[in-house]
């Protein structure tokens, strides 16, 4: 349990303000800190980081994208189920939904880590989103949970139909990449950075028109995908050149 010395008074009453983004009102205060703990600022602080509370927001998120998916998109298939959930759950569509509740300046983190971007790494910020969903599902159950997640997700669906849309970024940068450059994306990790249970993994793709990318991830699989959501931005084949 987190004691209540362990966050500036100031800083907790800052917290008042993402409950109204999250239309959430928390009982425990202490489990929306909780979530927002890095784990740089509970080393410091000899306190618990968000970890736990990322795993069990994983899963909330998973099952109700899941049943959301379901409902939407009676036609699809599992494949396509399968990819349109992989895109939606995926680590820069969590970063999103982070930056528009700005969740960033509210992250508790270590001096360290604040001073080499940590509020603004996509990893981080996709760590917490998923923690402060477990956090509101300890406080308030399923439902206000799934009400949440319905409330961010409201406006960020694809059209039903768009199964190409749907497709992971790496999957649609190889075929992006086919079709401009008529050659295919090559990754390379760059570097493993952190403690075994959170480190940030650097990966650097190149395209055969010269271009490089680099990007991170709380895994190689997640940096390979946000390395490739970028160069597709960049080819002009991104979700913005789609709509």
């Amino acid at each position: 349990m987190h004691k209540k010395k362990t966050y500036p008074a100031d800083a907790l009453r800052k917290l008042s303000e993402l409950e109204s983004k999250l239309d959430y009102r928390f009982r425990d205060i202490y489990l929306l800190a909780s979530a927002l703990t890095h784990s740089s600022w509970a080393n410091e602080h000899n306190t618990q980081h968000n970890e736990r509370l990322e795993f069990l927001g994983d899963a909330v998120l998973e099952v109700n994208v899941s049943l959301e998916i379901y409902k939407r998109f009676p036609k699809e298939r599992e494949g396509g189920m399968t990819r349109l959930r992989s895109r939606m759950v995926s680590e820069g569509k969590l970063a999103e939904l982070a930056r528009s509740l700005d969740i960033g300046p509210l992250l508790f983190m270590g001096r360290g880590e604040e001073s080499q971007g940590g509020r603004e790494r996509p990893a981080l910020l996709a760590d917490a989103m998923e923690a402060v969903l477990g956090a509101v599902y300890l406080d308030g159950g399923h439902e206000a949970a799934a009400a949440l997640i319905r409330r961010l997700y409201e406006g960020r669906w694809p059209e039903a139909g768009t199964e190409r849309k749907s497709k992971d970024y790496k999957t649609r940068l190889q075929e992006a990449t086919q079709a401009i450059l008529h050659s295919l994306p090559v990754y390379v990790p760059l570097s493993s950075t952190g403690p075994e249970h959170a480190k940030v993994f650097c990966v650097q793709l190149d395209l055969s028109d010269g271009r490089s990318f680099t990007a991170e991830g709380a895994s190689l699989k997640r940096a390979e995908q946000e390395a490739a959501r970028i160069a597709l931005e960049a080819l002009g084949a991104g979700e913005s050149a789609e709509k």
